[in-house]
């Protein structure tokens, strides 16, 4: 994981703060602390949005998609943080600044937005609400997110029209009001722009469910998608009202038909509606691709490492591989039951082609959890030497690198993507 991202986002609120505090000192620390955290805040706000709209261009600096959104979630607390704070070391300029219709205005929708504000993020923040097996629709957290731009445009107003003693011209001024105007135009592109730019249109050519997995087979309907094995696409379908696009690995490897392939677990409400409404024919949106999972960038020896419907980013990785690739693999996938097995054809077939690829299934409710000393004695190489490719529950992973540690046998590095989005 590179830490480039993270690190800038933190300097850029830190940069904020610096000149409030330049800007404000001479009117009081306390004055100066309550807009060091509204000027964070601002900051903090305006890089949600624009990390929200999902620019291609810096998912080299963060490591990925998946770990954007991680970095977008603490960029939303941390403003829910820093916007409390102000409110409670509220900054008084009544010596310096005549008050004004406007601004006293300012500040009352300033009060209006923290509130939303703290109810919108702490929507984000739970998937599930603690103590409670209940958890929050998905239409629901899109909707808090869809509407944090809205508060945002009020708080934009808020720092600007609010009665200070600072100019215009100011650093904080122009630097505030750049990240207001910046974080503004990214929501207006994820709301208004984005449904149009960079989507692809598919048919459905097959959807077999195969237990609680949905086999999809789109081809394409105009310009195909262009991915690498490893990466994933959202995925929505507004012709039959499941709008909300949702992410998945895609399946499959580039083919020349353009055809693309999903398999989809039902593990929510619109992955259960999935089979029973989509039917041959139908549309399918398509916008990405986007991850930066690819084994082609490690070292000779690879184990990789799948739980459950964490497969298939394996599969397309299997698809591609060459007769001449010179890695040498060893896939290890883990299933609950026989039933759970998919692209069984895939692995095989791709054994058959490359010698230095194999793979072993390891089914729990026959053999049970999965042993480090079988990842040991089945790779055909050192494991501590190898690096470790991991898609599947986090708990799987833990216990593996816990029990490979204690060996002596901990994989040279582990890559693994984010895909838990809220």
């Amino acid at each position: 994981m590179t830490l480039i991202g993270p690190s800038l986002v933190t300097f850029l609120c830190a940069l904020g703060v610096v000149f409030a505090v330049d800007a404000v000192l001479p009117y009081g620390a306390a004055n100066a602390l309550s807009i060091a955290l509204a000027s964070g805040s601002v900051v903090a706000m305006s890089q949600c949005l624009l990390l929200a709209a999902r620019p291609a261009f810096l998912e080299p600096v963060f490591g990925g998609l998946d770990r954007m959104y991680r970095v977008h979630k603490w960029l939303g607390i941390s403003a829910m943080a820093l916007m409390i704070g102000h409110q409670l070391v509220e900054p008084h300029f009544k010596r310096w600044t005549p008050e004004t219709t406007i601004g006293e205005l300012g500040g009352e929708v300033g009060e209006f937005a923290l509130y939303g504000f703290i109810g919108l993020i702490l929507v984000s923040w739970f998937k599930r609400i603690p103590y409670m097996n209940l958890e929050i629709p998905y239409q629901l957290w899109r909707l808090s997110h869809r509407l944090t731009g809205v508060l945002f445009a009020i708080v934009a107003f808020h720092q600007l029209f609010t009665d200070k003693p600072i100019a215009a011209g100011t650093p904080l001024s122009l630097y505030l009001n750049a990240f207001c105007i910046a974080g503004l135009c990214a929501y207006a592109h994820t709301e208004l722009l984005s449904q149009r730019l960079s989507q692809r249109e598919y048919e459905v050519s097959q959807i077999v469910p195969r237990g609680r997995v949905t086999d999809l087979l789109l081809i394409p309907r105009s310009k195909p998608l262009r991915w690498k094995p490893g990466q994933f696409a959202f995925v929505s379908s507004p012709d039959v009202g499941m709008v909300e696009p949702h992410p998945f690995t895609i399946a499959s490897a580039p083919r020349d038909t353009g055809e693309i392939r999903f398999a989809i677990k039902s593990l929510g409400d619109w992955t259960r509606r999935l089979p029973g409404t989509l039917r041959r024919g139908m549309r399918v949106v398509l916008k990405g691709p986007y991850g930066r999972f690819n084994f082609r960038k490690g070292r000779k020896h690879q184990l990789w490492l799948a739980g459950g419907i964490g497969i298939t980013p394996f599969l397309a990785w299997a698809e591609s591989l060459r007769s001449t690739e010179p890695w040498t693999i060893h896939l290890v996938y883990c299933v609950t039951s026989p039933d759970e097995i998919i692209g069984l054809d895939v692995l095989e077939s791709a054994k058959a082609r490359n010698a230095r690829f194999s793979f072993d299934v390891v089914i729990s409710t026959r053999e049970g959890r999965l042993t480090a000393r079988r990842l040991i004695d089945g790779a055909a190489f050192p494991i501590k030497d190898a690096d470790m490719y991991y898609c599947g529950p986090v708990g799987l992973r833990t216990a593996v690198e816990r029990d490979l540690e204690a060996m002596g046998q901990s994989p040279r590095s582990v890559h693994s993507e984010l895909f838990e989005f809220r």
